[in-house]
Order: structure tokens, then C-alpha cells, then sequence
């Protein structure tokens, strides 16, 4: 692919990490980042972690200096990173456990200066071979670029004025903040396209990608989340944890808001979402899947249901 060979005219990107207690995922995160074909000189890694107490912040610091210690949930560690330290013109926001696609950084400069966009959505690929794990790549694959989604790469002015992430928010901030970008521009979608022309054995986390079940070269343009460690239950009450301010974030929008109203209606999240598009034949393509989706669905349909009734 071409790379940006003038780098005085070249965008600086801030790449920003939160982190807690991170070790088995950080290194693999920060390889990803290095390996990007956009010039290194170009981007920042800034991290910011929550009190880990294992090896995290040593790892990373082996890769960056910037790496700070802040807040108590991820919202405040975004803003304190964005706001305080980066230098950027654009920003990529990423959680410790997301490896990049090579040409990512590349394709999101690309796109965003290409047309009227002020944040893009990041089509993310989840790792792992056991059945639970492919699941979610599966379902996964549905949201891309819909309200169920979140921008990750955006243009740093608009951030700012925005007012960045809601720090009193905990599980929606993500739709919030796509809902206050929305008030100012549009957000783009990076496509998701093979990369040709590409000696994938030289990539570092070849390797590693396929273990989990994936082929590497078939995915520019994405970001690879490793969900390879799937366990129902703990799924289960990470989904509960992240809906405990879902109340806030419908008094702060509304419930009659066109997209809360998908986001967490019953109509579009079980059937909308996934037929919308033609995207109704991969239901068809791939039954098993299938089941093993809407059988995680209506199970954390349940648990919010019963969440609702217990107050």
C-alpha cells in the first residue's frame, strides 16, 4: 500500500489506551501499534491506566514515556488523555485488549481527510476459536457503522468541542459521545477490504492472529478485539456492570430519541439490526451461529430485564 511519503504533511495521531491490570494484553496492543505502515514519527502512544497492580504500566513503558496514571473509569482516563497530553490532530482511542490491523492508522487518516467526516467507526473483528468466541465474531460483524456502534477515531477539535466523554457515564458513554458527535458532522465507516500486496508472514502478530482462529490478511482496516478467554458468566456481569448508568443516559437523550430507541429497543436489537442491508442472508449462511447469537442476546435481554425489576 502507498505510504504517506512526505511527513511534514503527514497528520499527527494520538493514540490513547486505557488500561487496569493488563499485562497479558498490553504488549501484544503496543506491537500492533508500532507495526502500523503509517510513519512512526507521525503518531504518539499515550497510556493511561487505573491503579494496575500487576506489570502493566512496566510493559508499556517499554514502548512509550507516556504513560500516566488517572481516574476511576474509563471516560475519565479517555478525556485525561485526550484533553491533557495528546498533541495530535486526530485521535484513536483503544482498550488494552485490541490489536491493529497494520494499515489502520493509514486508512483512518485516509478516510477522514478524504471526505466531510469528524469521527469514524472501526469495524472490530473478535479473536478466538471456541464456539462462544465465534459467536461474537459473528455477531460482531452486524453492528458496523449502526447506532449499536462507536466511533474510535475522530478529529481532536471536534472532540474538544464536544466536551469529550461524559465522566458520569459508565457503559453508554461510547453511543453518547457518537450522539454529540452527530450533532456537529457526520461519522464515516472504514471499510473493511483485504490487504493486497502485503507479506503477511512479516507482520509481527501473524501468528498470533491465526491461533485465534482468524486470517489475518483478509482484514484491513480493523481493529482485532481478543475476546479469546470468553466466559459466559463473567460476560454476563460485565454487560451488567456497563448498564447501571443506562437510566442516565436515556434522561439525558430522551427515550424518544430515534436512536436510543434502537439502541435498546426490542424490535431493532433482536431483528433490525440483523436484516437490515441484506445482511438477514448471513443469518441464513450460517444457522448454528445463529442460535448461539440470539441465545446471548435474549440472555442479557434477561438480565437487564431483571436488573430493571430489582431497581
Amino acid at each position: 500500500m502507498t505510504l504517506f511519503g512526505n511527513t511534514s504533511f503527514t497528520p499527527l495521531v494520538s493514540v490513547v489506551i486505557t488500561t487496569k491490570n493488563e499485562e497479558a494484553n498490553i504488549e501484544n496492543c503496543l506491537r500492533s501499534i508500532y507495526a502500523q505502515n503509517y510513519p512512526k514519527e507521525c503518531f504518539e502512544v499515550i497510556v493511561v491506566d487505573n491503579q494496575s497492580s500487576d506489570r502493566t504500566k512496566e510493559i508499556a513503558q517499554k514502548f512509550t514515556p507516556l504513560v500516566f496514571d488517572k481516574g476511576s473509569e474509563r471516560s475519565e482516563q479517555r478525556n485525561f488523555g485526550i484533553f491533557s497530553i495528546a498533541q495530535g490532530e486526530y485521535s484513536l482511542f483503544l482498550d488494552a485488549d485490541m490489536i491493529l490491523a497494520p494499515n489502520l492508522i493509514q486508512g483512518c487518516v485516509q478516510k477522514i481527510q478524504q471526505s466531510k467526516n469528524i469521527a469514524l467507526h472501526i469495524p472490530e473483528i473478535i479473536l478466538g476459536k471456541s464456539f462462544w468466541s465465534q459467536v461474537r465474531r459473528f455477531e460482531r460483524k452486524f453492528y458496523n457503522g449502526t447506532v449499536v456502534d462507536g466511533a474510535r477515531f475522530f478529529r481532536i477539535e471536534e472532540f474538544k468541542m464536544i466536551g469529550g466523554f461524559d465522566e458520569t457515564l459508565s457503559g453508554p458513554e461510547d453511543w453518547d459521545l457518537d450522539k454529540k458527535f452527530k450533532q456537529r458532522g457526520s461519522i464515516g465507516l472504514v471499510p473493511i477490504q483485504p490487504i493486497l500486496n502485503w507479506d503477511c508472514e512479516k507482520w509481527c502478530l501473524s501468528d498470533f492472529i491465526r491461533t485465534m482462529g482468524v486470517v489475518p490478511s483478509q482484514y484491513g482496516g480493523v481493529v482485532f478485539h481478543n475476546e479469546s478467554q470468553f466466559d459466559l458468566i463473567t460476560y454476563l456481569e460485565k454487560k451488567g456492570y456497563y448498564s447501571k448508568d443506562m437510566n442516565k443516559y436515556i434522561e439525558k437523550w430522551g427515550s424518544d430519541d430515534s436512536d436510543i430507541q434502537k439502541q435498546l429497543g426490542f424490535r431493532y436489537r433482536f431483528f433490525g439490526v440483523f436484516l437490515e442491508e441484506g445482511k438477514w442472508r448471513w443469518l441464513l449462511s450460517c444457522p448454528i451461529l445463529t442460535l448461539g447469537m440470539y441465545f446471548l442476546r435474549i440472555t442479557i435481554g434477561l438480565r437487564f430485564l431483571l436488573r430493571g425489576l430489582h431497581g
